[in-house]
């Protein structure tokens, strides 16, 4: 039976051969090596074929239930939807109908959910080892076990994830076969990943970068090692317990690391490579990182759309504090076989020279071929010279030698007493300032936009922050409202929740009822 090399499957397959005695995956105390999870792949594959499933929605905690679910889902030949058992019942159905979720791999958390997010709808549901399960829960049979993956063509649905709708619903994203096959193909080609590397999977599997934690490793041979929350109090020693070697997080655990201490020069020296993505990377936090690893740090960068990571910057202690803008970290170079351009106003391209700055717009291999419904489509996309590009809305800056820097969101950038102010320009001064880290935002009040700040580290008094700001800063940009925080609030993803604050911002600055 054909497997399919372009099939994502096949990195696992790959693995498998190199290290079939290997550790796959290390969960807590418990570790599962390549030859079992093939086995149980192959095992829940079965079922999900006698079932004539499509579409598999793995609803479950991150354990062996949900990896061997996302594998066994490939196996089928189906089209995987990775799901959460701690989202709203409510949210997960929607996902659940507009994904045609026709089979659902469950733990017993998920299990638990299945009656309210299925809400009625027929499917297949597997929950092997999950105690309690009623009579409709189908069993896996080990005469049914495949003998080997079902084929699939590049152009078949891998995976879909589900993203923030503009409407208030998730938007489901389709990846390709066949953009995972180049996606990881560059990277079998960048980096030197062997069975002996050790990789975190700190992503949850409704991420997409879970996808580069479990397919880099696979790929390689080597085991995916998941952290529990408590490990960041103390990561050093959790890195060196299990080996770790490429780390892979948002940089938003950066800050929680230095504060627990973690960030101590040469205290996470096992590791090999470093990747962050998901959010703006500053200066600050991967110069601290690289002092604490010696590894080597990479700035990732890609929306959900352009499969998991569409351009790359690798990290120079001299060279990318000197190029940083606004002191984030560049986003690197889009990658190999891709076109991209940059829109300024009126969608007129900017030029193609060091200086311009407009909307990334990205067309190419690792391009979505759509949502799933397509009414989300709608402005999202853009026709240029017979190419479909994705405009990404994020701002960016052409520097030298096909590198951009990353300017911020298109909404980023808010009108206060008619200020044109760059939200990652305050946010870099007020660092420069002395604080660990800032949140700034455009908060909408009886007074109209003011800019409020959230900040981490020792409290400062206001008159102290305005008087350092306004040495750099003109003066309409200077914030009116700071508020100290132990730390920012995050969201499922891990990254920093703007809304959650923004929410906060608006509540104080709401004039407060009188009688």
């Amino acid at each position: 039976m054909d497997t399919s090399s372009t099939g994502l499957h096949a990195r696992f397959l790959r693995g498998l051969a190199r290290s079939e005695r290997g550790v796959a995956l290390h969960l807590g105390e418990q570790r599962i090596d390549y030859a079992r999870l093939h086995d149980l792949a192959l095992l829940w594959g079965g079922a999900l074929v006698d079932a004539g499933a499509r579409t598999v929605g793995v609803l479950a905690d991150k354990g062996i239930t949900a990896y061997a679910g996302v594998l066994a889902g490939l196996y089928a030949g189906a089209t995987v939807v990775p799901l959460r058992p701690d989202f709203p019942a409510a949210r997960t159905a929607q996902m659940v109908q507009a994904a045609g979720v026709d089979a659902i791999v469950a733990d017993a958390r998920g299990l638990a959910q299945c009656p309210r997010v299925l809400a009625g709808r027929r499917a297949t549901v597997l929950a092997p080892g999950a105690e309690g399960a009623t009579a409709a829960v189908v069993r896996p049979h080990f005469s049914r076990a495949l003998a080997a993956p079902l084929s699939v063509s590049p152009e078949d649905t891998a995976y879909v994830l589900f993203t923030s709708g503009s409407t208030g619903r998730p938007k489901g994203v389709r990846i390709s076969h066949g953009a995972t096959d180049h996606y990881f193909g560059l990277l079998d080609a960048r980096y030197d990943f062997t069975p002996d590397d050790v990789f975190s999977q700190t992503f949850d599997l409704n991420f997409d970068c879970a996808m580069f934690d479990l397919f880099c490793a696979w790929g390689a041979g080597a085991p995916a090692v998941v952290p529990p929350r408590a490990a960041y109090r103390a990561l050093p020693e959790f890195v060196a317990d299990r080996g770790v070697t490429v780390w892979f997080s948002t940089p938003s655990a950066v800050d929680l690391v230095r504060r627990t201490g973690g960030l101590r020069p040469g205290a996470l020296s096992g590791l090999r490579w470093s990747f962050f993505a998901g959010e703006a990377l500053n200066v600050r936090d991967a110069a601290d990182w690289r002092a604490a690893s010696s590894s080597t740090v990479e700035n990732l960068y890609g929306p959900t759309e352009l499969t998991i990571t569409v351009a790359g910057y690798r990290w120079d202690d001299v060279e990318t504090p000197r190029i940083a803008v606004n002191g984030v970290v560049p986003i690197g170079e889009v990658h190999a076989g891709h076109d991209h351009l940059l829109l300024g106003e009126h969608d007129v391209a900017a030029p193609e020279e060091p200086g311009a700055e407009g909307e990334l717009c990205v067309a190419g291999p690792q391009l979505t071929p759509g949502y799933l419904d397509p009414a989300d489509e709608r402005g999202r996309f853009l026709d240029r010279g017979g190419r479909r590009y994705y405009r990404t809305g994020d701002r960016v800056r052409r520097l030298d030698d096909g590198v951009l820097a990353y300017l911020g969101r298109l909404d980023s950038q808010v009108q206060v007493l008619g200020w044109r102010v760059e939200l990652t320009e305050v946010e870099h001064a007020l660092r420069a300032c002395g604080v660990h880290d800032a949140v700034a935002l455009g908060v909408a009040s009886d007074a109209g936009t003011e800019l409020f700040v959230f900040y981490t580290g020792p409290t400062r008094p206001v008159i102290e922050l305005v008087r350092a700001l306004r040495e750099v800063l003109p003066e309409g940009v200077i914030p009116r409202h700071y508020r100290n925080v132990a730390e920012f609030p995050l969201n499922s993803n891990r990254k920093i929740d703007r809304k959650a604050l923004a929410a906060e911002a608006a509540d104080l600055l709401s004039p407060v009822p009188v009688g």
